[in-house]
């Protein structure tokens, strides 16, 4: 499995713009594509929110790719 640890600036990011901007879709049109088909989870749960708020500290697996959230400065 590969493993991502993602940066966050701010509040959240949008769950379809986090797969592209770790790489894992080539575009947030992409990224609304996979989490509408049902193979995007966040924290172990199938979820289908396209625009989902995902915040520090959750998880979120795309096949075998899974990505950690972490606040900005906590990386490591």
């Amino acid at each position: 499995m590969n493993e991502i640890e993602f940066e966050l600036i701010g509040e959240y990011v949008e769950l379809n713009q986090l797969l592209k901007l770790t790489g894992v879709c080539p575009s947030g049109g992409a990224g609304k594509l996979r989490v509408a088909t049902g193979e995007v989870s966040v924290d172990g749960q199938v979820e289908l929110r396209k625009t989902c708020k995902i915040r520090a500290g959750q998880t979120v697996r795309v096949g075998d790719v899974r990505i950690r959230v972490v606040k900005q400065g906590a990386a490591g």
